[in-house]
């Protein structure tokens, strides 16, 4: 009765086992995610796991926000942690399929130096192609004293998935994606499958996500991440949210980090450490866990009619306390000249920043010092609404856990904050509190949509903001 409860369960998470020894079985637990996708490439990112079910919750949590578990104890051996999902040593392997084209990579191994995850490129695919992808695990057995090769076990699992590329730059087809922000795992909001959001989401069936940072929180409770290994822990147990799963395994990813991805709130080069976490510990931690490669700036381009550019916040920006001036950046040099240089070259009909943090606000006064709507970084804040503004572009930023439109009131630029990622984790700002620069104010959780079509030739461009369950609460449409 157990090993067919797991099977179910397996098959519920898009997991399907083969073999019957328990012992010789690796999983899928925290799902597969689809990074980066272009016209003809994606990153395929998976971990192996040696348990079919995450840790059982067992911990009561207190009121909102931040539903932080009560009578915890951080100094729990990490396997024992509510939520946890321990990882194995194996192999694995990758397969994409279309109609038309199929690609097969070799077995791998994965290890305990990067936490059993695997991480590939995987290139010369066709535009606008929807591919399954199917991603075998094993295990090995010893090595035979007689020849010292080892040999593979029969027994594998396989996690299976979809995704489309994208569209050639020239393509005139409709778009339509989703983006999130903040989600601390203790502000659940469906005890069985984790953030409500990404059902509702899948349901919509985006073309791709964006997740704008905040992804993992390491300095909340629940554990506290001291070391790398609770550090660790965090991302295990938020991918091992079935809802997540399943979105994640049918939804490209573009994902970004922000400081709570990285070490502590506010965190920049040169920061003190997180207990025994370093800045390059949590960067490293950072490209193990996350489906990218390369720099961690980039632009993509879906078809004729979307372009967006996601930059980096966190590894090239001054210290937050120094004193603002003409050489105080959030993005450093070579990242602007890029930036500067990829946006006038683009002829993309609706151009999209992707910011980490908000660069319109308005911000709180009192406690922030590390974004572009504040004035810790308002010389190049300036700059940047200014140049956003001169190149007909439109933000979309994570950070704030509130939803909202913005419109400076010196450029005219516009804003789009996605809100938090559950109602438990809003906060931060009152809802009667409603500025000049506000043209939508909500303080709770849910996402946004960005749809962009044609209408008898015409351009047209949606930002839809809705709340946790996928209902629609603002919408606003722009045609060119």
């Amino acid at each position: 009765m157990k090993k067919a409860i797991c099977f179910l369960l397996g098959l519920l998470l898009g997991l399907q086992v083969f073999g019957q020894n328990k012992k010789d079985l690796v999983y899928f637990t925290t799902g597969l995610k689809i990074g980066e996708v272009t016209e003809n490439s994606a990153v395929i990112w998976t971990r192996l796991c040696s348990q079919l079910l995450p840790n059982p919750i067992t911990h009561q949590r207190k009121k909102a926000p931040y539903r932080a578990p009560l009578k915890y104890n951080n100094n729990q051996p990490v396997d024992q942690l509510d939520g946890e999902v321990s990882g194995t040593f194996g192999e694995v392997k990758v397969k994409l399929i279309s109609k038309n084209h199929q690609v097969e990579l070799d077995w791998e191994f994965v290890s305990s130096l990067k936490d059993y995850t695997f991480k590939k490129v995987i290139k010369n695919l066709k535009p606008n192609t929807t591919y399954k992808v199917e991603i075998l695990g094993r295990k090995y057995t010893r090595i035979r004293k007689k020849d010292k090769v080892a040999k593979p076990k029969k027994t594998s699992t396989k996690i299976v998935g979809q995704f489309t590329t994208a569209p050639s730059k020239n393509d005139i087809v409709p778009v339509f994606f989703t983006s999130s922000t903040c989600q601390y795992f203790w502000d659940y909001d469906d005890e069985k499958r984790g953030f409500k959001i990404y059902d509702a989401m899948k349901k919509l069936q985006p073309n791709f996500h964006c997740q704008t940072g905040d992804f993992v929180y390491y300095d909340k409770p629940g554990p506290m991440a001291l070391n790398i290994a609770q550090a660790r822990m965090k991302w295990h147990a938020i991918n091992a949210w079935p809802a997540s799963v399943d979105f994640y395994n049918h939804v490209p990813l573009y994902l970004q980090k922000d400081d709570h991805d990285l070490l502590s709130n506010d965190s920049y080069p040169g920061m003190q450490p997180f207990g025994e976490i370093t800045y390059k510990d949590g960067l490293s931690i950072w490209y193990e866990q996350a489906p990218l490669v390369g720099k961690p700036y980039r632009t993509f381009r879906w078809g004729k009619d979307v372009q967006i550019w996601l930059l980096e916040g966190r590894e090239f920006r001054s210290p937050n306390y120094l004193k603002d001036g003409k050489d105080k950046t959030i993005y450093g040099e070579e990242q602007k000249k890029w930036f500067a240089k990829s946006v006038k070259k683009s002829d993309a009909t609706f151009k999209l920043f992707v910011s980490a943090t908000p660069v319109v606000g308005p911000d709180r006064v009192s406690d922030k010092s590390d974004n572009h709507a504040n004035i810790a970084f308002k010389k190049e804040g300036d700059w940047l609404r200014k140049f956003l503004k001169k190149h007909n572009m439109f933000v979309l930023n994570g950070d704030r856990h509130w939803q909202y439109v913005s419109k400076d009131t010196k450029t005219g630029l516009m804003e789009f904050s996605q809100g938090p990622s559950s109602d438990a984790h809003a906060q931060g700002w009152s809802p009667d509190d409603k500025k000049p620069e506000h043209k939508f104010l909500r303080v709770a959780g849910g996402f946004l949509g960005v749809k962009v079509y044609r209408e008898k030739g015409k351009p047209i461009i949606e930002f839809i903001h809705y709340d946790v369950d996928g209902n629609e609460v603002n919408k606003e449409v722009i045609k060119k």
